[in-house]
């Protein structure tokens, strides 16, 4: 999951009230309105970032009482500067209206840095407050811009005068995506409409912050505590790790399975207890759906009348009509197409997937119906009845450390890129478990900037995997160096202990690492352009992951964490031919949560009950009882926490369809997935250019031809259909 913000863009901030920050691109200068006092209690989270690297995040000296005043002021400082442009006496031109809204609101930026950490990566019940407080007024300021008319129109007449007369190719895509992201947002609406609209916003960034609450309160209440005689089939790596974490939680000689997917997923896997397996999977599937104070089905039908009545503002029928506008898919029905060729396939795959777990379950002569909470356990053990594959023993080759140096050895054999840590101490961190390195061009030594990683998951992390952008690469203003970040939710080892983590979870790094490539390997010159097309941005993620089984990265990296022996030839032969086994599972709980979210924002809001919504419409679908969905909608925080993915979940489907493509345009070269001549046009046409060119057009540029969905099919062994 990728984020990156430019603060001019209203949805964005508004999912800043509950979602992780999105960090502008702008280089750092000096202020025209300059702060009056630099001791005074909220300036070091307003200052101009400071120390080596082009200036580094102050994580060791901010203090989160004063994140509400810095808050308010930056978004005053930055009104300020919006009104100068929107109130400026001479005609507007690309330079005295667009450059000077991308230099605009640089304390604000770095404000939402540490108001990104402190939601993410260490949130706290005293931040919840801090944040529930903000999120309207960010919704208030937002719309104060979003809604200036005198800026508005001087937007409106650059580009009316660009379709007329066309400014160089980045210059006229700004000025496009800031029209457009201003004409969705209602800027021309009339002065009635406009006070509603903002209305409406204030009180989503209140729900919305709500919602994501609600889901780490139940992530944070719901911790299964075992004992020594509850341990059969868990591997020994993951009760040490259960152990610590209890110990963590002051539950001394327990083992605690926290309400996360890094501690479900495996235990579900792997534990011969079949009643605390049940137990586990209803903590985990019920997070925002236990009738209580943090329940969030109210608050999901709150959300969902209030969008529908903010697009018909502006005369869309739907929310999703009006939010796939600009996007790849263009229209709900589009994205519905989609899901609908791949949906039967998945169905039937999960009908022989759940053959096979009952027939093993009847030879073990267990008297059971295979129930959500056995499909992992028993998909397990037919994965190793057909393929004689071992999670457990895939998963003592996947050492942590190892698979960071992979994903540095793929930079660099893809990016020209090198990774080096920094000197211990000379770069802030906001957790002792951060590490951070320096990145360089290989050949010149040229500083590209720095990468953090917060690998492990704690109380008041979030669940999940994400990448993220503390600064952005721009040359606007003079060269601007990244700095990137990607955060995990592994389960952190005990003291001596290796961190071993899953294929899935290896992929899963290897795609948020494909996020923070993107970030480095930027080359636009204008801060708007760094952002992305929601069902584009993952494709570059996605396709990262195929590094991870070639061979160059499987004989260098996946080495035994006791004896540093190379992983056999014959176990990475199991694991290749069992690349699509589970297909049925993986992408029914996927398109689940993919149809369930256009159908929330495709069917009239009156008509939803969110108690039976969910269930009615999976009924409809067909939806086998043994799998349920990867995001329930009570704890669905892609789409109900914010707005980045609302009617986009469907966006990692159709960024797998160019992922399966682009992988075969690697798989058909010389080089394989190491090909120079490939890898140069993936570097140049799907992760240099960010946004600064349509994305149907840059891939086309890549792969000389639009994508088709029939790689994605053979990647899944599905049946290739005729016909999209």
């Amino acid at each position: 999951m990728n984020y990156n913000k430019k603060s001019i863009s209203l949805m964005v901030l508004l999912a800043l009230g509950t979602s992780p920050f999105l960090q502008s691109s702008a280089q750092e200068k000096q202020q025209k309105t300059e702060m009056k006092e630099q001791n005074e209690p909220d300036a070091i989270l307003l200052q101009e970032w400071k120390g080596p690297y082009g200036g580094v995040p102050a994580f060791d000296k901010v203090e989160l009482d004063k994140l509400q005043p810095a808050m308010e002021k930056a978004m005053e400082l930055h009104l300020l500067e919006i009104d100068q442009i929107a109130n400026n006496k001479e005609a507007p031109t690309f330079e005295n209206t667009i450059v000077a809204m991308e230099k605009a609101g640089k304390p604000l930026d770095r404000v939402f840095t540490y108001y990104g950490i402190w939601s993410s990566n260490v949130s706290s019940p005293e931040f919840r407050e801090i944040q529930t407080v903000l999120a309207p007024k960010i919704s208030e300021y937002s719309s104060k811009i979003s809604q200036n008319k005198p800026l508005y129109e001087r937007i409106k007449t650059i580009y009316n005068r660009s379709q007329q007369n066309p400014l160089e190719d980045d210059q006229q895509r700004v000025v496009q995506l800031i029209y457009e992201n201003f004409a969705m947002e209602g800027a021309g609406l009339d002065p009635e409409a406009k006070k509603r609209y903002a209305e409406i916003n204030m009180e989503l960034s209140r729900l919305y912050t709500k919602f994501s609450s609600n889901v780490l309160a139940d992530e944070e209440g719901y911790v299964v505590y075992l004992g020594k005689d509850q341990l059969d089939g868990l591997p020994e790596s993951f009760v040490k790790a259960s152990a610590k974490a209890a110990n963590d939680r002051g539950e001394e000689g327990k083992y605690a399975i926290t309400n996360t997917r890094s501690s479900m997923d495996p235990f579900l896997t792997y534990s011969d207890e079949r009643e605390l397996r049940e137990k586990v999977w209803r903590n985990y599937y019920s997070r925002g759906d236990n009738k209580d104070e943090f329940d969030n089905n109210k608050i999901i039908s709150e959300i969902l009348k209030l969008r529908d009545e903010r697009v018909a503002l502006m005369g869309y029928e739907n929310y999703a009509q009006w939010r796939l506008q600009n996007r790849m898919a263009k229209n709900p029905e589009n994205a519905m197409e989609l899901m609908e060729a791949v949906w039967p396939a998945a169905l039937a795959r999960v009908d022989q997937e759940v053959k096979d777990m009952q027939e093993l379950a009847n030879t073990e002569g267990k008297d059971i119906t295979i129930k959500p909470w056995d499909y992992r356990y028993y998909a397990e053990k037919v994965r190793k009845e057909k393929y004689d594959l071992d999670s457990d023993e895939v998963k003592q080759y996947l050492q942590l450390g190892n698979l960071t140096q992979a994903l540095f050895f793929t930079a660099g054999e893809l990016f020209n890129y090198k990774f080096e840590p920094v000197p211990a101490g000379s770069v802030p961190v906001f957790h002792e478990d951060v590490k951070v390195w320096e990145v360089t061009d290989k050949t010149t030594g040229a500083n590209i900037g720095l990468w953090y990683l917060d690998p492990y998951a704690r109380q008041g992390k979030r669940s999940g995997a994400w990448a993220t952008t503390y600064r952005s690469h721009t040359t606007f203003e003079g060269k601007e160096n990244v700095l990137g970040s990607n955060n995990s939710n592994f389960v952190k080892p005990a003291p001596g202990e290796p961190a071993l983590i899953s294929w899935d979870d290896a992929t899963t790094f290897f795609h948020e690492f494909g996020h923070a490539l993107h970030f480095f390997s930027s080359k636009v010159k204008y801060p708007t352009l760094n952002g992305g097309v929601r069902d584009y941005t993952e494709f570059q993620s996605q396709l990262l992951e195929r590094w991870l089984s070639t061979d160059e990265v499987i004989n260098r990296f996946l080495l035994h964490h006791e004896t540093g022996e190379p992983i056999p030839a014959e176990l990475v032969d199991k694991i290749k031919k069992a690349s699509t086994f589970n297909q049925g599972f993986s992408t029914t709980e996927f398109l689940a949560s993919a149809l369930m979210d256009m159908k929330y924002h495709t069917t009239d809001p009156e008509l939803i009950n969110p108690e039976t919504f969910e269930k009615e419409t999976l009924d409809k679908l067909n939806m086998p009882d043994e799998i349920v969905m990867r995001h329930r909608s009570p704890h669905f925080s892609h789409v109900f926490s914010g707005e980045g993915y609302a009617t986009g979940y469907y966006g990692y489907l159709w960024a797998d369809v160019l992922t399966s493509d682009a992988a075969e345009a690697f798989e058909e070269a010389p080089g394989g997935f190491y090909d120079n001549e490939v890898a140069a046009r993936l570097v140049k046409f799907l992760f240099a250019p960010r946004n600064s060119m349509d994305p149907a057009e840059a891939y086309r540029q890549f792969r000389g031809r639009d994508a088709t969905i029939d790689a994605l099919m053979r990647d899944r062994g599905f049946p290739v259909p005729d016909k999209m």
